[in-house]
């Protein structure tokens, strides 16, 4: 094998390559932002060529956007798919994240990237969309009067929680909580919510 067959650090090409891209652009683009990781470093700290990066991503929009695709697909399955809970206290289950939990990667994407058109930002929006959508059905499930209604109110408290927590370095998961406890005792009538 020639050094023009090895990539930066000699190993061979190809080996991995994709996975270690999207690893290490998942830990650069969490840790300092999109904008501020250039292709240079992350190609540096994956250990490839920027030719193979290249070869694997046609740019660094759809390292963007792939990035975003393999975030857990399923919509917070850990919390909507649960047995063990009320439908009333998976919609709950849902504010507890702990403070140290990074800044949704859908919504750090979207307002680093400003572009509605950019790839990442369909994949932002769907997620959005499906997390409202999931705890829609949840509050349905639970007898709510406007099931989507609550799904929204309560997709915008978590969203704010989670850019509160990062903004002021203080969990606002506890007060999201308590206010979605409120919605969510005024939109399930009482003769339905025997589970409060």
């Amino acid at each position: 094998m020639t050094e023009l067959e090895k990539g930066p650090t000699g190993r061979r090409r190809g080996r991995g390559a994709r996975e270690r891209i999207l690893s290490t652009a998942q830990q650069l683009f969490r840790e300092q932002g999109i904008n501020r990781t250039g292709m240079n470093e992350l190609c540096a700290a994956a250990e490839v060529s920027k030719r193979t990066a290249y070869q694997h991503f046609g740019g660094k929009d759809e390292l963007v956007a792939e990035y975003l695709r393999g975030f857990d697909p399923s919509v917070l399955s850990g919390v909507f798919d649960r047995t063990d809970l009320t439908p009333r206290e998976r919609l709950l289950a849902a504010f507890d994240i702990p403070p140290t939990t990074p800044l949704c990667p859908y919504i750090g994407a979207a307002v680093e990237l400003h572009d509605p058109q950019h790839p990442a930002s369909q994949y932002a929006r769907d997620y959005k969309k499906a997390v409202a959508a999931r705890l829609a059905d949840t509050a349905r499930e639970a007898g709510a009067a406007d099931p989507e209604q609550l799904g929204e109110q309560l997709a915008l408290l978590i969203d704010g929680a989670a850019a509160r927590t990062r903004v002021l370095d203080a969990d606002a998961f506890p007060t999201a909580a308590a206010i979605a406890a409120a919605l969510i005792d005024n939109a399930i009538p009482a003769s339905v919510g025997g589970d409060r």
